[in-house]
């Protein structure tokens, strides 16, 4: 249990100093976010919970994969944002990700890429 207290703990910690830092400094804020930081701290807890390295090497293939269909949803927030206010800016965003993400995983089919997070 101290173990699990201990995961939640740095992880937040992680969210929580990146925010702060958001709210001074925008572009140092996102330098940080953009970081994969919460991609590298997974893997650290997967090695320590002594996952098998397979386990661990597919969890950052397929994080790379994911990580593509994301990317237009930093371009179209900041661009809808000032129109339709930050709420429906967000929600227009995860259903454009969503979008991006279905076809995206669509294409990468044709290369044997399965990225269906169900299958």
């Amino acid at each position: 249990m101290k173990w699990m207290i201990t995961k939640y703990l740095l992880t937040a910690a992680v969210v929580v100093v990146v925010s702060e830092v958001a709210k001074r400094n925008d572009k140092l804020g996102a330098l940080l976010v953009a970081l994969p930081m919460v991609t590298i701290l997974s893997m650290i807890w997967l090695h320590l919970e002594n996952q098998p390295l397979e386990k661990i090497a597919n969890h950052a293939w397929y994080t790379f994969w994911y990580v593509i269909p994301t990317l237009p949803m930093f371009l179209i927030f900041p661009v809808i944002v000032p129109r339709i206010g930050f709420w429906w800016s967000l929600l227009v965003s995860i259903l454009i990700t969503i979008g991006f993400f279905w076809i995206f995983a669509a294409f990468v089919r044709l290369w044997g890429i399965e990225l269906n997070p169900a299958g």
